[in-house]
């Protein structure tokens, strides 16, 4: 879904008749959609449900998937992004509780290996819906096939019995190494969350990509996300300092090779730079967490923080591109990305 949104993003902006910086306040709707449903209705879900949870978010979310294709003006849009954020949250947090009881029960890593599948939809999302966009379909059918799949989804993983254990998602700790973390981790998702949501509408409106390939914005950045996880699950002898650190660097170079782009494809370059770079954040900050005494309460707190920030990039890059550019969206991002770098550097991530 996330990718085929990005992807249709700029029809969805004619649409609608929304400027960049009411876009980016519509995007802020998903933020205030997930986070009550995440904090408050998920836990509850898969206390009750256990990994059932995550067909009860998707049957919700397959509803809400096809909403954001069907809004006219500001206020519909910023509804419809509310549901699809809230649906989202719920399968969000069903998903990775899941992927954590199994994780305790077979003594496999298999978080960085969903974070990588997470990011091949995004691939796949995107560049469908670019090349269908490319061909004249229009956003309504698109979403209506993204909503259809994971319809399909809930019903494929409604049989699974499988109990998840409360602590499973357990409570907030304030612990001061758990908030720098997750700030940490908050501010390399805001980079993140800025390339995913605004790569299609840059090359097109930015660098007058033609919808084929502005759809291949985020399908690049998904792809080498995807790419960037999978080695990292490979990686386990580089430390996390090094990782992070350097990935950070790499964000920020791809950022400003994007907002420098005089061509589409360079702009591709940059944003494939960005992703391989962030991609190992969510990995390593939930990873660092996991480690740590009454390891479910500490991701539960980090997590908490970190989709913060993965929620706060897209509306933060539409209020910047309002009030100045979009090409000064992306030096933002590159900045934030050159913090994350030199903060790395300097914090004992070892805790």
């Amino acid at each position: 879904f996330w990718g085929a949104w990005a992807s249709v993003l700029p029809s969805v902006q004619e649409a609608t008749g929304t400027s960049k910086g009411a876009l980016g306040v519509a995007m802020l709707f998903v933020s205030l959609g997930a986070i009550p449903a995440m904090f408050v209705f998920a836990g509850r879900a898969v206390d009750r449900f256990g990994a059932r949870a995550v067909a009860i978010g998707c049957g919700f979310f397959a509803v809400a998937a096809t909403l954001p294709g069907l809004a006219t003006s500001f206020p519909t849009l910023v509804v419809s992004l509310a549901l699809a954020g809230g649906a989202s949250g719920l399968v969000d947090v069903g998903i990775n509780a899941n992927a954590g009881r199994i994780e305790s029960l077979s003594g496999a890593r298999v978080m960085p290996l969903a974070h990588g599948l997470y990011s091949t939809g995004v691939l796949v999302g995107a560049v469908g819906a670019g090349l269908a966009r490319g061909a004249g379909v229009g956003r309504e059918p698109i979403l209506l096939a993204v909503s259809v799949c994971v319809a399909l989804t809930a019903i494929a993983v409604a049989g699974d019995p499988a109990k998840v254990p409360a602590e499973a998602h357990g409570g907030i700790r304030l612990e001061r190494f758990l908030l720098l973390v997750g700030v940490i981790g908050a501010a390399a998702f805001v980079v993140e969350g800025g390339i995913e949501s605004w790569s299609a509408l840059f090359l097109e409106r930015q660098l007058h990509a033609q919808p084929a390939v502005s759809g291949l914005g985020p399908g690049v950045f998904g792809a080498s996300m995807a790419l960037g996880r999978f080695f990292g699950q490979a990686a386990h002898r580089t430390s996390d300092r090094v990782l992070l650190g350097g990935g950070a660097v790499a964000a920020a170079v791809g950022c400003s090779i994007a907002a420098a782009a005089p061509s589409s494809w360079v702009g591709l370059v940059g944003f494939a730079i960005g992703g391989a770079g962030v991609s190992l954040n969510a990995p390593i900050v939930f990873g660092i967490a996991g480690r740590r005494p009454n390891a479910a309460t500490a991701v539960a707190t980090v997590t908490s923080i970190g989709y913060l920030g993965l929620l706060v990039g897209p509306p933060l890059v539409g209020l910047v591109a309002q009030a100045t550019s979009l090409r000064v969206s992306f030096v933002v991002l590159a900045a934030i990305g050159a913090a994350v770098a030199v903060t790395a550097a300097r914090v004992d991530l070892s805790g």
